[in-house]
């Protein structure tokens, strides 16, 4: 008997445009279940069956030794085909045994680690049920739109933490026999098991909008497994002004605008790339005196002109184009422009006159020294460990 993890991986998302390959956190979306499957005890085999080559390419890529890429049927990829159509296609195609477990798996749920395979398919096991669903607690009160209550008594409204609620699919994944989904063309039959997950996993990246809310509460959650050190830094960024500068504008007699940078910054870029860090450099201005003092740092990245979002944006770029995650990018900024890279990045810091609202955001390292100090340099003795002051 074999357990086979699926997943049924399209193409044509509407919502996401390509959204299984598109970069969650780092890495293609498919990525996080693919890597808990090939970790997890007891899958024997994981299909990915899509309809294009660009899933496939990306798949195969990953180099999991469990994974084989399914190429399924025009007729059951469309908008309106059902995710059993290509279970029992592939049933069908594959031969697989009647006694074989089939595990249903859904690349919009993320945030399902190898452990919760692992204990469902135990759960399982253990169980006289017949097949499994992963679901969430849910304790919230439900009203139908004719303006009636429909699982409490408002007038006799209860505490929160004595409402008993109830289990909310979370759409993570589904257990069965072979036989059963054969007979019954459905993914679930007979009795059926409830295996309950972290509330969070409830969240599944079907809009635009929960994909944002993904990407934070993914970079929260491996903060809290995975506590930034030295040793998971590949890629190092930083800010331009306020950071490698005072932030100040200073202006010739001519109008020429210069600024001024510290050479131990200039070091502690060396030093990093002596250790094998991938440097880069990343502002929302576009000029040429920046573009020279990259060039003499010898930085492996320059991003001018980015603003904002679009400063998340480079680093998301340089970490597909480097294959690593956001968890190991450390990165420094000092105002509101940064923000957003700064939540998202394993390793954050800003200057001790950064903002306010900067030197809010949780997990943050604040350094000693003002922007054009020597921040870099200060960062790169204290977190690196440098023995060269």
């Amino acid at each position: 008997m074999s357990t086979i993890a699926f997943l049924p991986v399209r193409c044509g998302s509407k919502s996401i445009p390509m959204k299984n390959i598109k970069l969650f956190h780092g890495k293609p979306l498919i990525y996080w279940n693919l890597s808990a499957l090939q970790t997890a005890k007891g899958i024997d085999k994981i299909i990915v069956a899509t309809d294009c080559d660009e899933i496939s390419d990306c798949a195969k890529n990953f180099q999991f030794d469990k994974v084989e890429v399914y190429r399924r049927a025009a007729e059951n990829a469309q908008d309106a085909s059902s995710t059993e159509s290509v279970m029992l296609e592939y049933i069908a195609y594959a031969g697989l045994k009647t006694e074989d477990k089939f595990m249903l798996v859904q690349a919009t749920s993320p945030f399902t680690q190898a452990q919760h395979f692992e204990e469902a398919l135990q759960q399982l096991d253990e169980s006289d049920a017949d097949s499994l669903l992963s679901c969430v607690e849910f304790k919230r009160f439900l009203w139908n739109k004719n303006g009636s209550p429909h699982n409490y008594d408002y007038q006799n409204r209860p505490r929160r933490q004595d409402f008993e609620g109830f289990q909310l699919e979370n759409g993570a994944f589904y257990i069965n026999s072979v036989q059963n989904i054969v007979a019954h063309k459905n993914r679930l039959s007979g009795k059926i098991s409830v295996y309950e997950m972290p509330y969070y996993t409830a969240l599944e990246l079907d809009e635009p909008e929960d994909w944002l809310i993904g990407e934070a509460l993914m970079a929260h959650k491996h903060r809290e497994q995975n506590p930034p050190t030295a040793a998971n830094i590949k890629l190092f960024a930083s800010d331009v002004d306020g950071v490698l500068t005072d932030a100040g504008m200073y202006y010739s007699e001519k109008g020429d605008e210069l600024k001024k940078f510290n050479t131990h910054d200039g070091k502690a870029f060396q030093l990093m790339r002596e250790r094998g860090i991938k440097i880069a450099i990343i502002t929302s201005e576009d000029t040429q005196m920046v573009a020279r003092r990259a060039k003499k740092l010898k930085v492996d990245y320059l991003f001018q002109g980015k603003a904002h979002g679009g400063k998340l944006e480079a680093i998301k770029q340089m970490c597909e184009q480097e294959q690593i995650t956001l968890e190991e990018v450390a990165y420094i900024g000092d105002d509101i422009n940064c923000k957003e890279a700064l939540e998202q990045v394993g390793f954050a810091a800003c200057p001790m006159n950064a903002l306010p609202k900067i030197k809010a955001i949780k997990g943050i390292m604040q350094l000693e020294r003002n922007g054009g100090e020597g921040v870099v340099r200060e960062f790169f003795e204290t977190v690196l460990n440098a023995d060269i002051a």
